[in-house]
């Protein structure tokens, strides 16, 4: 587990580099494997461009910090990872960026992203040939995680990928472990800027 904090703590600081995780802002977590009841997520107010293992605290299914963490507050988002956990039980890892393409994608697109013909469809997991149409989900952005977990489990069949946007926020990616669920936040993310750029030529 120890090693997987690092791993994920220098994925964070790489997202920072590119733009997407912009001070404190983005969450991230993934299940403890010797023990699926506890999420290791990351804590609230962190510089993410400093992010080490050591910013990182246990909560349980709920969200309610560890014994251990009493007093430490988890991203205010730890609800949609919990909720995400429960719908996929295979998920054991779930990343967030706040990117500028997935911002304007959310922008112009009312409820879903329409992805077509590009090779790096195949990034999703289940997603065999670039000759297909992926949907991703944009839903509205809340404070209120309690009905925003609701939202999710309300429409867990527009997830047919691993991933959506909170418009205006950012991307929500997840996997069953750091690199699957790394390989679809970056999939996610190319496409949302390829597709973009190639609507403004």
């Amino acid at each position: 587990m120890e090693e997987l904090k690092t791993q994920l703590a220098q994925v964070i600081r790489t997202y920072h580099q590119k733009g997407w995780s912009p001070a404190t802002s983005t969450n991230y977590s993934f299940r403890n494997s010797g023990n699926p009841e506890v999420i290791v997520v990351s804590k609230s107010g962190i510089d993410k461009s400093v992010f080490t293992a050591e910013d990182f605290m246990e909560v349980d299914l709920q969200g309610e910090a560890l014994p251990a963490y009493e007093g430490i507050r988890p991203s205010a988002e730890t609800l949609i990872h919990c909720k995400l956990y429960e719908l996929f039980p295979e998920t054991m890892c779930i990343v967030h960026s706040h990117s500028v393409y997935s911002v304007l994608q959310s922008m112009k697109n009312q409820t879903a992203v329409e992805l077509s013909g590009y090779e790096v469809l195949k990034g999703f997991e289940g997603i065999k040939t670039h000759e297909t149409t992926v949907s991703v989900p944009v839903f509205n952005n809340t404070q209120d995680m309690p009905a925003f977990s609701t939202i999710l489990e309300q429409e867990k069949d527009r997830l047919t990928v691993p991933a959506f946007i909170m418009r205006q926020h950012g991307v929500y990616a997840w996997g069953r472990n750091l690199f699957e669920a790394k390989r679809h936040l970056e999939t996610a993310e190319y496409l949302f800027e390829a597709d973009w750029k190639f609507s403004r030529k």
